[in-house]
Parts: structure tokens; sequence; C-alpha cells
């Protein structure tokens, strides 16, 4: 099923997009990115008008306007960019009322989606020995625009949801000590690591971690067009994690 493309933001992740969209049938008909030459540079009826789905790995700073834009033209979306997640009812109901498909996640990566599964399940069976501590780490390169990230506030809901004993989240430093009912997950920031997340499970005598590690960002590509594949002929409002739902039934 061959898919029409439109990337927003055309830096490492769309570039990689373009490069890997032939492998999944993908055709990239058009680019908008403000800062690169030979790409349109502002969401218009003629950039999009060949496209059947939008692709967004932009900045935080401009996704709400993109997609609200998007929305507009009554193109279906694959949303990747981070940092909107307070919006979500909003951009729910807009979705909604125009009528088209629309696809969000914080990490494309199709491992880190079943591992958030692996960590729902082993918070379950760690809640029943209180003597076992819950922890997350995250550690990220020193470019990436928001921390903590987004794989990290949705692994931290998916561990509260499934503690009985942990009530909120810390995720910056607390100069103090961690109160009995807070989730302390760290955010590292430095040199080139495109993504690795922790989950940890301590108690006096033991320690078990659960760990993902992206060894390379095409694997983030690689769940956009699989996304863009899925999104193309539906409507409605939909995760990653829906998606991987709807393929492991």
């Amino acid at each position: 099923m061959a898919v029409k493309l439109c990337l927003l933001g055309y830096g490492k992740m769309g570039k990689m997009i373009a490069a890997l969209a032939p492998e999944f049938e993908c055709t990239v008909v058009s680019i908008i990115d403000p800062n690169q030459k030979d790409c349109y540079h502002s969401i218009t009826a003629e950039a999009l008008q060949d496209a059947e789905v939008c692709i967004d790995f932009s900045h935080p700073s401009v996704i709400l306007e993109n997609m609200q834009k998007v929305l507009s033209y009554q193109k279906n979306m694959v949303v990747g960019t981070t940092g909107w997640f307070q919006y979500l009812e909003e951009i729910k109901q807009q979705v909604q009322l125009a009528g088209t498909g629309f696809l969000y996640g914080a990490n494309f990566s199709i491992g880190m989606n079943i591992f958030k599964r692996l960590v729902a399940e082993a918070t379950k069976a760690f809640d029943r020995f209180p003597e076992f501590d819950v922890y997350g780490l995250e550690i990220h390169h020193n470019q990436k625009a928001d921390s903590p990230s987004g794989t990290a506030l949705e692994l931290s809901k998916t561990i509260l949801a499934n503690n009985s004993r942990k009530k909120k989240t810390l995720f910056e430093p607390a100069y103090r000590k961690i109160e009995p009912d807070e989730l302390h997950f760290a955010s590292v920031r430095a040199g080139s690591f495109p993504g690795t997340h922790i989950v940890g499970f301590d108690s006096e005598t033991e320690t078990i971690e659960l760990s993902h590690c992206v060894r390379s960002r095409s694997t983030f590509a690689y769940g956009a067009l699989q996304a863009a594949k899925w999104i193309k002929d539906r409507k409605g409002f939909f995760s990653f994690e829906d998606m991987i739902a709807d393929v492991l039934c």
C-alpha cells in the first residue's frame, strides 16, 4: 500500500525518514522546513496538495501550530514531536471536528512499546513485595529539546498506574530525602545517546533492571513509516500504542 508523504521538519529524523521511505512503499511528495533550502517554508494548500499523510518530527515550539494547520487542510497526520501532551484533549477534539486520522507517540520504537508492556507487568509483580522500591532513569543526547523525555513521562504513568505505593513522579532534583510515595525518574543529557530508558526494582539484597537502548535513530523512522501506512485510510485519534495493540491482536 503506497503512501504519499509530506514531511514537517527536515532535520536528522526528517532526512532519515525520507531515505528509508522507499523500503515501506512510501513516497515523499513535499517537505516543509523554514530553515532548509529547497523546501516549502510554511504549511500551505500547495505544500500539502499531493500528500496523504503528514509526518511531523519538527520542534516543540511549533508543533501546536503545525497540527492545527494540517488539520485545517483535513490531512491525516503522524506526530513524533513531543512537548505538547498537555494539549492532548484539545487536539483530540480538533481531530474529531476535522474528521481526519491522527496518530501520535512519545516514542516510535516498536521495542519501546513492547518494553512498556513489560514494565507494566513487572511493576504489578513487584508491587506485591513492599521491600522493593522502583525507580527510573533516562539518558539522551545533549541536543534533545525536552527534559524529561516524552517516553520517560509515559513510563512514569505506566509505573504509577501499576504501583499502589507511588502516587507522584519526581523528575527534578529533590535536594532532600525522597518520600515513600514519590517515584524518582532521573534525566541525563550528554554526548550522542539516541535514547536509553531504565526501570529498576531494588531491595536490600537484590536489584532487577529492565533496560531499553536505542542503537540507531532509524528505529524511530521505521516506526513512523509503519504508522503512516497504518493511519492512511483511518479516521480518528490514535496513539502509537493503539497501532501496536492492533498489530498484536
